[in-house]
């Protein structure tokens, strides 16, 4: 089966098939694996501690993969400056540069004349609009059930994604739900030229900063185990059921604001669940997908397997 697309002549990579940011996860290990495997690995760079780390990260992928990779900036409402870790992207000629979580127009600003690919992660067709007015390469929807950061109109993967593909002349990329490859086909229908997966990435050998509990935790968990917290600070975001993000969930429910929820929604409990396995000390996110997610393989067979169906899926309708 032919996987080109737009997606794939873009970022010169042999399938359509991106890692999503993964704050605290996404690092050289990961980013070389899924790069390796033929999709388009990243680093996270506002997870890391200086702009420094971050050159040091890239150039260990550089020594892992000769082939294309990519760095992405959350760029929360709460997040530190990004400048200077933009600058050591440049400076290091990173090829794919991916934008999340806030205002992508500074980024734009600052890749002025740089030879870069720039995605934007958008939850609504107006903010798919505006990514390609700004001058995004391809846009990344996620719906709703996707893990981390969504939108706060709740519109499913099935709904967004032919909006977005309707509305926009650049690349779409499907993400939300996503985690196998019927995910993979589906979206292809709905008018997306490629995938991005987060939540099925973690739950992988190469993902070596996850500790067991989460990783086992998605394997056992259901489509049922997660929730959405800080929909009362205007920032949903999907991520796994437990005592943590219930009591998160009971003080906005007593209508506290960030003061009162930023301890428990800190990159510190954040940490302590997905690095340490501290289960009731923090949290991890997630998105419903977990309920597809049945082993922890490498991202080489995660790959295979995915390709190898949907050609399987493909034979059954053209022959």
């Amino acid at each position: 089966m032919n996987w080109n697309t737009r997606v794939t002549e873009l970022l010169n990579i042999k399938y359509p098939i991106i890692q999503g940011g993964l704050a605290h996860l996404a690092y050289s290990d990961l980013a070389a694996a899924v790069s390796n495997a033929g999709g388009l690995g990243q680093v996270t760079a506002m997870s890391l501690s200086s702009p420094e780390k971050l050159k040091d990260e890239i150039q260990k992928v550089k020594k892992l993969t000769d082939k294309p990779f990519g760095v992405n900036f959350a760029i929360g409402q709460h997040g530190r400056p990004f400048s200077d870790y933009l600058d050591v992207a440049i400076a290091e000629e990173v090829p794919v540069i991916s934008m999340t979580g806030g205002n992508p127009a500074p980024i734009f600003n600052q890749l002025k004349g740089v030879n870069v690919k720039k995605l934007v992660l958008v939850a609504a067709k107006r903010q798919a609009v505006k990514a390609e007015e700004l001058g995004a390469d391809a846009v990344m929807v996620v719906g709703q059930e996707g893990g981390g950061h969504l939108g706060r109109d709740d519109i499913g993967t099935f709904v967004l994604v032919p909006q977005v593909a309707d509305a926009v002349s650049i690349p779409v990329i499907a993400s939300g739900g996503i985690g196998d490859g019927r995910g993979l086909m589906a979206a292809l229908s709905l008018g997306a030229e490629g995938i991005e997966m987060g939540t099925r990435f973690v739950a992988t050998k190469e993902c070596v900063h996850a500790s067991d509990l989460y990783k086992n935790r998605l394997v056992n968990g259901t489509e049922n185990d997660t929730v959405v917290i800080k929909r009362s600070i205007g920032a949903p975001a999907r991520v796994i059921a437990n005592s943590w993000s219930e009591k998160i969930l009971e003080i906005e429910k007593q209508n506290g604001g960030y003061e009162q929820l930023k301890d428990y929604i800190s990159g510190n409990a954040n940490k302590k669940y997905i690095y340490e396995g501290k289960d009731h000390e923090g949290f991890a996110w997630a998105g419903q997908v977990m309920g597809l997610i049945n082993d922890i393989p490498s991202v080489k067979e995660l790959f295979q397997r995915m390709i190898a169906e949907g050609e399987s899926i493909r034979g059954k309708w053209i022959k």
